[in-house]
């Protein structure tokens, strides 16, 4: 029977919420196929998309989110100190989601003929990953890639900073980086480095407006020398300040809707939302 706010109340001993706390490690999660997504955002996205498995909301949140609790199939409500324990925030906000894992085969994200994929190549942070799926999602792209080593995308911190566009566009993981940009290019797509140190910049660059898979690498160390060789072309974006450099998100941010405005402007896409 499906379970709502009040028909009782689960605490952190309860099993469930034994259970769902394992999915804040990386090896839970891969063991379970599934993740915690937390606050009204990110759940509200996950109902949407239909990725909810269970969704655990203390009486204050639930008050707050009639419609969330309405929406979902199965609802435990939980105490304080529960919800505490699910959420990885320093402020929780009493709703946490079980979702199943929103990742897909590589073949899968890059069929239909992509236009604009986001390539992230041995990227830790989850702050970064999470914001340029963000990005990659307002700037229309078709798909994310995990390549490498790459921090995993149903981190809590990186769910948080995609702000519910994880569960927008396909999300792939391909362990081997080289292996994932011979797959963008055999889809069609021009594989482009963003490297700091390209010898051509993002200005001056031509064939903006083609197919493109974007590759970028980490803050700390760049982009792989394999990855970087193995890209068809290295852009930088200039820098006109006194500042050293721009950090991964926002570098991505530029190279990403260089790309979709280009594209726009030659017609090949129609920009969906404001």
């Amino acid at each position: 029977m499906t379970e709502r706010p009040g028909d009782s109340v689960c605490t952190h001993r309860t099993p469930r919420v034994v259970a769902a706390r394992r999915l804040t490690t990386r090896s839970g999660r891969e063991r379970a196929g599934r993740f915690l997504a937390e606050g009204a955002q990110a759940v509200r996205e996950a109902l949407r998309h239909g990725r909810v498995h269970e969704l655990f909301v203390t009486e204050d949140a639930a008050r707050r989110h009639p419609d969330l609790v309405a929406a979902a199939a199965r609802v435990s409500t939980v105490t304080p100190r529960a919800a505490e324990l699910l959420s990885e925030t320093v402020t929780p906000q009493g709703l946490v989601a079980v979702c199943d894992t929103v990742d897909v085969p590589l073949s899968a994200a890059l069929s239909g003929a992509p236009r604009l994929v986001a390539v992230l190549a041995g990227v830790a942070d989850p702050g970064n990953a999470g914001t340029v799926l963000r990005v990659a999602d307002a700037a229309g792209a078709d798909a994310v890639i995990l390549a490498g080593d790459t921090v995993d995308v149903h981190n809590g911190k990186c769910v948080r900073a995609s702000t519910g566009s994880l569960f927008h566009l396909p999300v792939a993981r391909e362990r081997d980086p080289v292996a994932a940009l011979t797959a963008c290019r055999a889809a069609g797509l021009l594989v482009t480095a963003a490297d700091g140190h390209a010898d051509t910049e993002l200005t001056a660059a031509d064939r903006l407006a083609a197919p493109t898979a974007w590759v970028f690498g980490s803050e700390a160390h760049g982009l792989p020398a394999e990855v970087r060789a193995a890209a068809d072309r290295a852009l930088r974006v200039p820098i006109y300040g006194r500042a050293e450099s721009l950090n991964l998100a926002t570098a991505a941010a530029v190279c990403l809707y260089a790309s979709a405005m280009a594209a726009s402007r030659a017609g090949a896409v129609r920009p969906t939302g404001g």
